[in-house]
């Protein structure tokens, strides 16, 4: 058993753990003593032990072969790599597995203040904000905690490669650090440190969504969208 570790021997799944986010997930976790499994394409492993499996019952199966538990599963894959009904899946399977488990799911801060032209992203992870704070509630009998974290802009290959695609990605870079009171973008290291910390100190937090966005929301901004206009003001 390793000793001196913040999350010594607890066994963690990560869905969408190859890249971004979920990768720094893996590593902050594999660190601090975990047995890394994750769901995701092209798995590398990192400091801890993990198996790579594309299919959620295949994963689960394994580990419980493997390890006897689950201490906590992070939801963090988005686009293609995770279903909702692959998700469906590992949360029934930690809901219904031992006591005192507990489950992360990486939202957005965009399901709280919105965004342009992303109405369905927006509402996927405003969606999965509100299922947090439900799960929290009806699990809480179980033991099982449920909580979620928000990131604002985060350096990742995704930022990246969006921001390769506008007219100009170095001003659209320094538009996504302006953004966020810190002026500067956050790290999947950084959210990597929330998650760890919701689930292994964290004890006494369910259904709390840790917003990590440097103070993006805070404030006022120049939001208009209409052109100029007579009004009582003039």
């Amino acid at each position: 058993m390793a000793t001196g570790l913040r999350y010594a021997d607890k066994v963690v799944i990560v869905t969408g753990g190859t890249r971004g986010i979920g990768e720094g997930i893996v590593r902050e976790f594999g660190e601090a003593g975990g047995q890394i499994l994750e769901i995701g394409a092209g798995a590398q492993a990192f400091v801890a032990p993990f198996l790579f499996c594309p299919f959620p019952q295949t994963l689960v199966s394994v580990t419980m072969e493997l390890y006897g538990r689950l201490d906590c599963l992070v939801n963090n894959a988005g686009g293609r790599e995770s279903s909702p009904k692959q998700l469906g899946y590992l949360c029934w399977y930690v809901l219904l597995t031992d006591l005192h488990r507990n489950i992360i799911n990486i939202s957005s801060l965009v399901g709280i203040t919105g965004q342009k032209y992303a109405v369905t992203y927006v509402a996927t992870k405003g969606a999965l904000t509100a299922m947090t704070k439900a799960m929290a509630i009806d699990e809480s009998q179980y033991g099982v905690r449920v909580n979620s974290i928000s990131p604002g802009n985060i350096w990742t290959p995704m930022w990246e490669k969006l921001a390769s695609q506008t007219a100009n990605p170095k001003a659209t870079i320094q538009e996504g650090k302006n953004a966020q009171l810190l002026g500067r973008m956050g790290t999947p290291a950084e959210c990597a440190a929330a998650a760890l910390y919701l689930a292994g100190d964290a004890t006494f937090c369910t259904g709390t969504d840790l917003v990590l966005s440097a103070g993006a929301e805070l404030g006022y901004a120049q939001k208009s969208r209409q052109g100029p206009s007579s009004g009582p003001e003039d």
